[in-house]
């Protein structure tokens, strides 16, 4: 897959995510079944879209320092978020219920460090880094100066209800067309003929 599609392909993940996760808790309970498995897979797959994103991100900068430090930083915190969701994953497969997930997710939080490298911090990181990198090319107008300001409104939309999943992924998808538009179109590979 090239970046181009990842920038398109990342956002519509996310919307699956949040449109299975709402017809996940139509019943009231969100977990375990199908509905759960699936949109934690296609919120992972968005994860490792990102990062072709974020190295692209990197490139339309230059390699600056800067957007090197968005970079490290957004791996960082996919590397967090997809270890959340595996574990999410995990235990969908593992509980018999959904009030068995509760009591597997506390054994799994309660080991040190978990709940603040997975859970609370962690995954922030992935966050701030979206943030940071599109921040970095508008003020070098290589986007729109409204592109972080939709960037944010996805970021923080799922803070106020995370039923706005789907509204904050179609906000990160407008984002994020002009820079898949912007991006470097994959390496045409010529036959060689002997």
């Amino acid at each position: 897959m090239n970046v181009r599609t990842a920038f398109v392909a990342a956002p519509l993940l996310i919307l699956a995510y949040g449109l299975i996760r709402i017809a996940d808790g139509f019943d009231g309970e969100r977990g375990p079944g199908l509905a759960w498995t699936t949109g934690h897979l296609a919120f992972l797959a968005a994860l490792v879209l990102f990062v072709p994103i974020f190295r692209e991100m990197r490139r339309m900068l230059g390699g600056t320092p800067l957007a090197t430090a968005g970079l490290v930083i957004g791996v960082a915190g996919l590397a967090c978020a997809g270890t959340q969701f595996v574990i999410d994953i995990v235990v969908g497969f593992m509980a018999a219920d959904h009030a068995g997930m509760g009591v597997l997710f506390d054994q799994v939080k309660a080991v040190p460090g978990v709940q603040l490298a997975v859970y609370d911090a962690g995954p922030f990181l992935f966050y701030a880094a979206q943030l940071m990198l599109v921040t970095h090319l508008a003020a070098r107008r290589l986007v729109k100066a409204w592109t972080p300001l939709l960037v944010l409104l996805d970021l923080a939309l799922p803070i106020i209800d995370r039923d706005f999943i789907p509204v904050g992924a179609l906000l990160l998808l407008v984002s994020f067309l002009p820079l898949a538009r912007r991006s470097a179109p994959a390496p045409r590979h010529i036959p060689v003929h002997a």
